[in-house]
């Protein structure tokens, strides 16, 4: 198994093939600020991508919460993230949490957000992020920046209307209201709603039932999901050509057709 990344705030375990990363600081509400969720997040995915024996991610939180996002003590006092002249407080954000969207937007495996408890504020841009989510009947969401007179600053205001489009999104984000998690499934914002002890269970099911597909036709098959949002059909078309050459080629595609005939021989 690949080494495991340099984590302090968070715990990562693989198994199956997939990694399940729980955000560990309850006592602050696995606030994103504050603590050293950010370089956990960042450590992980760059991890990820360099471990041919993992094909997809779970995030989860452990506590209560899934996220509250940013740390309001600190804003309170202009301290940490927030600190300083614009400039500053500019290039704290560049450096600091924008750059989790960053990361999760190159991950190249599946991510799954096991959306345990509330998601506010960037805790919610970063559930967001995922491909899927999967939430507990505990699980409440917000874009509440605006609640605190800031605006969405790791990039909510470009995820979120992607995700549902861009009046429902606009509702949420300017009115700040926390919704729950079966508004949130009428929504689409998340695909399944369970009860908070089987959360994990279902989650991991779905996991696993990714990662049983082929590793390296898996993360070109999300490369390509995420380069359609940005191609035209012409262009894509080329660059599917491109990856299917790659794929007929790869050891892993025969033995994925030869499980397929014995299988059908048995019917």
């Amino acid at each position: 198994m690949s080494n495991l990344p340099e984590i302090k705030d968070a715990l990562l375990t693989v198994e199956d093939r997939v990694a399940t990363m729980t955000f560990n600081r309850h006592d602050l509400r696995n606030a994103l600020t504050g603590s050293n969720l950010i370089d956990d997040i960042v450590n992980t995915a760059d991890w990820v991508n360099r471990a041919d024996d993992v094909s997809v991610l779970v995030i989860t939180g452990a506590g209560s919460a899934f996220s509250a996002g940013g740390n309001i003590r600190d804003m309170a006092e202009r301290g940490g993230d927030f600190a300083g002249d614009v400039a500053e407080c500019a290039e704290r954000y560049r450096r600091g949490i924008q750059r989790i969207p960053l990361a999760m937007q190159n991950i190249e495996v599946p991510v799954i957000a096991a959306v345990n408890g509330p998601a506010i504020g960037a805790g919610f841009d970063l559930a967001n992020m995922a491909d899927i989510r999967i939430a507990s009947s505990k699980a409440k969401f917000g874009e509440t920046f605006l609640n605190l007179g800031i605006i969405p600053g790791d990039g909510g205001a470009w995820l979120m209307q992607r995700l549902i489009g861009y009046q429902r999104a606009f509702e949420l984000t300017m009115t700040g209201r926390v919704i729950d998690a079966t508004e949130a499934l009428e929504l689409g914002i998340v695909m399944q709603v369970t009860e908070p002890d089987s959360l994990l269970d279902e989650t991991i099911l779905l996991a696993k039932r990714m990662a049983a597909q082929p590793p390296k036709a898996t993360r070109l098959t999300k490369r390509l999901m995420k380069t359609a949002q940005r191609m035209e059909l012409k262009d894509f078309l080329d660059y599917c050509a491109c990856f299917q050459g790659m794929c007929h080629n790869e050891p892993e595609h025969l033995e994925a057709v030869n499980r397929m005939l014995e299988s059908m021989s048995k019917k």
